[in-house]
């Protein structure tokens, strides 16, 4: 049966997958108008927040803005119909739509808008380029009483918990005997006020990320049948997942920097980039970073990248990338444009079973022609 899903309930299935404490410290992210707080019939996933992306969004009835580029990054002095961005915001709470935004995050994340634009380059050996981070994991340990094992270790693999690598739901437990007595004004599950009660229980465990925890705990206590959910945290030196920006990865067989930049045009989908370079010269080690990568370029290098992929070239950098030997292709900022898809798929997945339609904006934002 079908179920209706709040902008609440849609942020937190995408949160799992890109958590905003990933996200670079100052990011614009979250919520940027309207509110999380109603049910929500159609979303539409765009690279930004744009008059004709808004225009786009009241024709087609989409009542939320899934965003990549923040709408809002510098204060606003005043909303005004003179400006787009008065207009904008104007039209928005017209409609009722709301606008969230996922930045960083999203361009950190597994699988997130650089693991997209390695999809679209079909470069699929990778690692993390520039390495921001680790999760902090804690051991979570839960007292249950046997007739309920099952269903809290279900509530703590579905809402997070106990992943390892390409492992889901992995939990370690233990059988013993928990003791407690009701006292007065309790309503206990087992047992009466006033008497020491003796239950077989198991001590369950797992593994869990700190942004998680939270909603790993909530979870477990509304499986669990005690008035008192009786746990322990530990926080653990063990590492958790990398996270950072851009990906480096190898192509199957190297090519020229001219060969291999006529497939980024084709496979990025651009009518033209700069490359900066011999063209002749063979690549095979491929460093990319969505979007602004110009004060990384020498980090790139060290990595071992023979060519690497990132937007907004300043003229200076390309001169430093030419003294490090690296060579560059830009490709512009609007190749992020993959993550509108991506996006798309990523939350129709999460909610085959919520009333909810997702769309890939259709409106152009790219800001610049070629002729």
């Amino acid at each position: 049966m079908s179920k209706s899903l709040t902008g609440q309930e849609l942020v937190k299935m995408f949160e799992h997958w890109a958590p905003k404490s990933i996200a670079m410290e100052g990011d614009k992210i979250g919520l940027h108008a309207g509110t999380l707080n109603k049910k929500i019939n159609k979303v539409m996933v765009t690279l930004d927040v744009l008059e004709n992306v808004v225009d786009e969004a009241i024709e087609k009835n989409a009542d939320f803005i899934f965003a990549h580029h923040p709408f809002i990054f510098k204060p606003l002095n005043k909303v005004s119909r003179d400006d787009e961005k008065g207009r904008i915001i104007e039209k928005l709470i017209k409609h009722d739509i709301t606008v969230y935004v996922a930045h960083t995050n999203l361009d950190m994340a597994d699988g997130g808008m650089n693991d997209m634009l390695m999809d679209a380059l079909g470069i699929q050996n990778r690692n993390v380029l520039i390495e921001m981070g680790k999760e902090e994991l804690y051991k979570i340990v839960v007292f249950v009483p046997v007739s309920h094992q099952e269903e809290v270790r279900e509530a703590l693999g579905n809402s997070g918990a106990g992943h390892i690598g390409l492992y889901s739901h992995c939990t370690f437990q233990t059988q013993g005997q928990g003791t407690f007595k009701p006292l007065e004004g309790t309503n206990p599950y087992i047992g009466s006020q006033g008497e020491l009660e003796k239950v077989d229980e198991v001590r369950m465990e797992t593994i869990v990320p700190k942004y998680l925890l939270t909603q790993v705990l909530k979870a477990a206590e509304e499986a669990h049948p005690y008035e008192e959910m009786a746990y322990d945290l530990y926080p653990l030196g063990n590492e958790g997942q990398s996270y950072g920006l851009g990906r480096i990865g190898k192509l199957d067989e190297a090519m020229t920097l001219k060969e291999f930049a006529e497939h980024v045009k084709k496979s990025l989908d651009v009518p033209a980039l700069r490359v900066v370079g011999d063209l002749h010269r063979q690549v095979r080690i491929v460093g990319v970073i969505g979007g602004d990568g110009n004060k990384f370029a020498s980090q790139v290098k060290r990595k071992g990248a023979d060519v690497f992929i990132t937007g907004d070239v300043y003229y200076h950098t390309a001169h430093d990338a030419m003294g490090l030997g690296l060579n560059l292709i830009d490709p512009g900022h609007h190749v992020e444009k993959v993550m509108k898809n991506g996006v798309k798929h990523y939350l129709e997945k999460q909610c085959q079973n919520k009333d909810v339609e997702f769309i890939a904006s259709t409106a152009n934002t790219e800001p610049f022609q070629f002729i």
